[in-house]
């Protein structure tokens, strides 16, 4: 029995995106806050949380659309051709954050808003236009002869369009939590006096999805509540609960660390749901990994290198972060 080259490849570009989310999501979670922190001081302290390291974070997005075109390329054509206009929208973003990041720090206090509102809305066009991609994906992308059959307008849904909502509501909570972690005084308690109503906002809109999915493909409806896999895999809302449930109490006691960790559990077990609802389709609704697959030498040839450099994307990573590990006050600066 051969080496199984797409299961492989399925499994590092959803390590890469599950990256990708956590560790991006928390910094675009602290650009979501910033309406909610007027003051420069507490401002300069959220940018400087994230500033060392938001940069490395988005490597992972970078492994993910480049492991999708070397390992199954008619899959990267499918969904950049159904999504091009999100997809650029949240390239925008992206790009408007970045610039944000590097001139804030050298406007003068009369033009430092601008940049405010760039890191702003660039965190919230990301946020929003991610969301949306995920949304049209979840719904499925037409397919006909390897290429897409559908138009250009058809990822705008009512269903997508809530998805970009719920995933700013989720990586505003990341970046609550991230900023409980990192931070003290005024600001970290500022921090937790918004976390209860992030907490029950995820929770509502996560309900929400969770229920428009299934009423919405049947396929999914199918895989999830059919015997027994209605038993296999009813632990992920129990647990969903149980680390909301905790999450709460974590923040009401004003711990620093645990609600990082349980909201990272939180993402975590949604990611796992969608895997649920998809595996292991890589272009809903019909088309698998299998399908899709580059020839056997193409995938062998990419892996090689993408099992050289992901140990060191680890390591620099690893390294980033502890670092610039500990709290950060006012005092500390931009480098």
């Amino acid at each position: 029995m051969g080496i199984d080259l797409s299961l492989i490849w399925a499994v590092i570009i959803i390590f890469g995106i599950m990256m990708y989310v956590v560790m991006d999501g928390f910094d675009l979670g602290v650009g979501i806050l910033f309406p909610f922190v007027p003051g420069r001081s507490d401002r300069d302290v959220m940018m400087n949380t994230v500033a060392p390291v938001w940069d490395g974070n988005e490597t992972w997005l970078v492994l993910g659309g480049a492991g999708l075109f070397a390992a199954f390329p008619m899959a990267y054509a499918v969904v950049l051709s159904a999504l091009y206009l999100p997809i650029i929208l949240m390239l925008m973003g992206l790009i408007f954050r970045g610039v944000a990041f590097e001139f804030r720090f050298k406007a003068s206090e009369r033009r430092q808003h601008i940049w405010d509102k760039a890191f702003i809305g660039g965190s919230l066009t990301a946020t929003f236009f991610q969301g949306v991609v995920l949304g049209a994906f979840i719904s499925g992308l037409p397919v006909e002869g390897r290429a897409f059959a559908g138009g250009a307008w058809d990822w705008l849904t009512p269903f997508s369009l809530f998805c970009g909502l719920a995933l700013i509501v989720a990586y505003a909570l990341l970046g609550c939590t991230w900023l409980m972690m990192r931070t003290g005084g005024e600001l970290q308690k500022r921090m937790h006096d918004l976390g209860v109503p992030l907490v029950w906002a995820v929770l509502a809109v996560t309900g929400i999805v969770s229920l428009w999915t299934p009423l919405t493909h049947p396929d999914i409806a199918e895989r999830w509540f059919s015997l027994p896999n209605l038993f296999w895999f009813m632990p992920v809302p129990i647990l969903v609960l149980l680390c909301a449930f905790g999450l709460l109490r974590a923040i009401r006691r004003y711990a620093s660390f645990t609600p990082f960790l349980l909201t990272l559990a939180l993402i975590f077990l949604g990611y796992s749901g969608l895997g649920i609802s998809l595996w292991p389709n890589i272009i809903p609704p019909s088309v698998s990994i299998w399908d899709a697959a580059a020839p056997p030498q193409s995938q062998g040839f990419t892996l090689v290198g993408a099992l050289l450099i992901i140990p060191l994307i680890l390591m620099y990573t690893a390294w980033s972060y502890y670092v610039f590990r500990g709290k950060v006050s006012a005092e500390d600066g931009y480098h």
